[in-house]
């Protein structure tokens, strides 16, 4: 028995058809069909992946969780969300959605991490590269060319 097996509900569903016609030599009533189907039952994992960077992507995409909770949090639908970005998948939103609603403390504190890397990235790229003196380069040159 595989692990799936263990996962697997099987459910009978009987869909009853009642047919009553009238033709010109008899009348049929109470045509019965029965149609058995199976409903697997199945918990998927969560469409979501770290890529190289350690950022976590939903789905097969480069939509990362950040942006889906953030626009999930200013009130978007899932299918609003699928509008904005038609890269996602519905059912790869609902799942991120649901996702993030049973796992609402980790992915914030994910999510206050990354805030953090960022604040530290921009820090250490404005300490490397002032802003300040690159305006008044890019300036410089603008004027070097309008010159000539």
């Amino acid at each position: 028995m595989s692990p799936w097996d263990s996962a697997l509900r099987q459910r009978r569903i009987a869909i009853q058809l009642s047919v009553c016609t009238q033709t010109k030599f008899a009348t049929i009533k109470a045509v019965s069909l029965e149609v058995f189907m199976t409903l697997a039952i199945v918990a998927e994992p969560a469409p979501l992946q770290a890529n190289e960077d350690g950022v976590i992507l939903v789905g097969d995409t480069r939509v990362t969780l950040d942006t889906v909770v953030a626009v999930f949090n200013q009130g978007a639908t899932a299918e609003e969300i699928v509008y904005r970005y038609p890269s996602l998948n519905l059912a790869d939103v609902y799942a991120t959605i649901a996702f993030y609603l049973k796992h609402q403390s980790e992915v914030e504190a994910y999510l206050q991490q990354r805030r953090q890397q960022a604040q530290e990235i921009r820090a250490m790229n404005q300490g490397k590269f002032d802003p300040q003196g690159l305006r008044d380069r890019l300036l410089a040159r603008k004027a070097e060319q309008e010159a000539c």
